[in-house]
């Protein structure tokens, strides 16, 4: 709820002792009150007084009334007055102080209940009226300055710390309530409302202020924290608008600025018709307000929130500020991108630097500072769960955990379970492999530091093509890849994204590309050349439609900011703008007799087999790709548990056999090894 716990030295009961002290002497006040009302009052004595009317009661109110002046207490010299101290934060008046003194008397002290219900002269009347404050204070009913003090949008009213009730009678008989969070907060209780019950969430503080650092690897983030900071040390009332390129990063520079101005926050997500609550807990508590993750629809929350002129609001987001969102523009900035700051953040939730490199670990992912304190604590109970040290894949697995995607309504998610030692790949396009891990490591660094993005809104996403036949590897080098980054593999289904319906194809891409924007995973666009394919000769409405959704997707591509690689059996099918736009295009060549030896080996590594098995033979006769030769150790497999035995080399064989006539192509030496 808050960026830091405020301390406080003195106990509850010293922090009621002001409040107590006041009442004592508006006790006196009534008394004196009451002592001067029943000198000359005919009925004070009669026991149904306030009941009903007696002709000498009448007589006695049509005299005029003198007007008397009682002063009201003071608790001036006793420390932690909270009366006061929230009077002066608020620019409240001494009537106004003295009218909340009133009005919440009967709260603290039944005392006052009948004493009011006699100065109100109806003993079923038993808090202060508008009349009755303003006697005891010696304010003349007819003072107009006095009188608006009440008005429902002045203070205290319109500070949600005074009600005035049953607008239905006469303006002087109105009953005044003081709301009972008020009441709490003056005796020492910083409890919040019952009613933001779940709508408050913490705010995670990051490792350190930034008010004295030097600017270093995020020099541009650093400068705008400190002025976001002194911003808000000015105590200006202001609504700020923070733009976030990605989700958490406007969080991460709220909170970083949050702590560096030594300010506390109120950190909230809820409907509007919560807002007065929320505003009054942050007044009560001097705290700013701190919304993050707007509603589909943000106008009524953010012109609720910016009516509040003496609260301070910040707002975060990733979409452009709408004017339609505010009658008052706020302050609209756009967030800088962090790393160094999360660097740190990683560091000080795992209570300082792990045996290996942490900032290689924790590069592929960016986790807001809130999910990144979760995910470290899970990856500790990670390793404490299986007795082992804090290692590298506990912290990726937990990273991946806190990365919650709604890819999976349009994609279907893997976790890798491969690495390098799983690819038979010629040394070119294992390597090409490697450099497409290595610039999604280092993309920031490249294209945000170094400044060597293209410009023009570009992103700062890696896009990959792997080309080539059929199960030559290119989904399983997209898993390895995703492995060694540390992310998930989410596979694109081209039949819940293509329609048959103008438009309706480029709304389901752009839901994908939205989502894996903000999600640490990697896009796996299979059999690419579907969506991805060349335009074409307008002849038709339907080739006209169709190039429609390719140069839109060639202009999502631009300002994608994710890893996608696309796999296709076509290079040749691939529109040369697509290609253009690529960050690598790997190859995958057709395996030779070596590789497929290699493939042969790799596939058995966890197969019984009998000693003298002859792979030589079979991986130089048939010409299989890496998932055909998978598919016939499979064979292979299942025909020796069948057996109970041993795999063989007559069932590898078979294996082949069935693969090469799945394909329509002629068996080799059919019947013979």
């Amino acid at each position: 709820m808050t960026t830091q716990t405020p301390t406080h030295e003195a106990t509850p009961s010293a922090l009621a002792a002001p409040l107590l002290a006041r009442l004592d002497g508006l006790r006196d006040s009534v008394a004196r009150l009451v002592e001067h009302r029943s000198a000359d009052d005919p009925t004070a004595a009669d026991p149904l007084r306030g009941l009903y009317l007696s002709q000498e009661a009448v007589r006695h109110l049509l005299r005029p009334a003198e007007p008397v002046r009682v002063p009201l207490p003071s608790a001036a010299g006793l420390p932690h007055d909270r009366l006061a101290d929230l009077c002066a934060r608020l620019g409240l008046t001494e009537l106004d102080a003295a009218v909340l003194l009133i009005a919440l008397a009967p709260d603290l002290d039944r005392t006052f209940e009948p004493l009011y219900g006699y100065l109100n002269d109806d003993v079923s009347r038993r808090r202060a009226t508008v009349a009755l404050a303003l006697d005891l204070i010696g304010v003349p009913v007819h003072s107009a300055g006095a009188r608006a003090r009440f008005h429902p949008t002045a203070p205290p009213a319109g500070l949600g710390l005074l009600s005035v009730e049953e607008p239905e009678r006469p303006f002087l008989s109105r009953s005044l309530r003081v709301p009972d969070r008020l009441v709490a907060h003056l005796l020492g209780d910083d409890t919040p409302d019952a009613t933001l019950a779940g709508l408050l969430h913490p705010l995670t503080a990051p490792p350190e202020p930034y008010e004295d650092q030097e600017p270093g690897p995020d020099g541009e983030f650093t400068v705008f924290v400190r002025r976001l900071a002194t911003l808000l040390t000015a105590g200006a009332p202001l609504t700020v608008y923070l733009r976030e390129r990605r989700e958490g990063d406007g969080l991460a520079c709220v909170t970083a600025a949050l702590r560096t101005a030594g300010v506390t926050a109120l950190r909230f997500s809820g409907p509007e018709d919560r807002v007065p609550e929320l505003l009054r807990e942050a007044r009560l508590g001097g705290h700013t307000v701190v919304v993050s993750g707007l509603p589909d629809q943000p106008a009524a929350l953010t012109r609720a929130l910016a009516a509040a002129t003496d609260v301070p609001v910040l707002l975060a987001g990733p979409r452009p500020y709408d004017p339609h969102w505010c009658d008052q523009d706020p302050l609209v900035l756009d967030v800088p991108p962090q790393r160094a700051g999360a660097l740190r953040t990683w560091s000080a939730a795992l209570g300082g630097e792990p045996d290996f490199d942490l900032a290689a670990t924790v590069a592929p992912y960016h986790l807001p500072g809130d999910r990144i304190t979760r995910a470290a604590h899970a990856a500790r109970s990670l390793a404490h769960f299986e007795g082992t040290p804090l290692s590298p894949a506990h912290l990726r697995l937990a990273a991946r955990q806190q990365s919650a995607s709604g890819l999976e309504q349009h994609a279907r998610r893997i976790r890798p379970a491969v690495d390098w030692h799983d690819l038979v790949l010629p040394d070119r396009p294992l390597t090409q492999l490697r450099e497409l891990a290595l610039r999604a490591r280092h993309r920031d660094r490249v294209l945000g530091d170094w400044r060597l993005s293209a410009g023009g809104g570009r992103g700062r996403g890696v896009l990959g093509l792997f080309a080539g036949e059929s199960g030559t590897g290119k989904t399983l080098s997209a898993e390895v890849v995703a492995a060694e980054l540390g992310l998930d593999l989410y596979v694109v289904q081209l039949s819940s994204v293509v329609d048959k319906y103008v438009g309706e194809t480029e709304k389901n891409l752009e839901r994908i590309f939205t989502e894996a924007d903000r999600t640490d995973a990697v896009l796996l666009f299979d059999e690419a050349d579907a969506v991805f394919g060349k335009r074409s000769e307008v002849k038709d409405s339907h080739d006209r439609y169709a190039n429609m959704e390719s140069a839109y997707l060639l202009q999502r591509l631009e300002s994608f900011d994710g890893i996608a690689l696309l796999t296709t059996n076509l290079r040749a099918n691939i529109d040369e703008a697509f290609s253009r736009r690529l960050d690598l295009v790997v190859d995958f060549p057709f395996p030779d007799s070596g590789q497929r030896l290699a493939l042969w080996r790799h596939g058995l590594s966890h197969v019984p087999c009998v000693e003298d098995v002859q792979l030589g033979s079979v991986a130089a006769d048939f010409e299989l790709a890496g998932g055909s030769i998978r598919s016939a150790v499979v064979t292979a497999a299942y025909l020796a548990a069948g057996r109970d035995d041993l795999v063989t080399s007559a069932d590898l064989l078979e294996g082949a056999r069935r693969e090469y006539r799945k394909a329509g192509r002629l068996v080799p030496g059919e019947g013979t090894w």
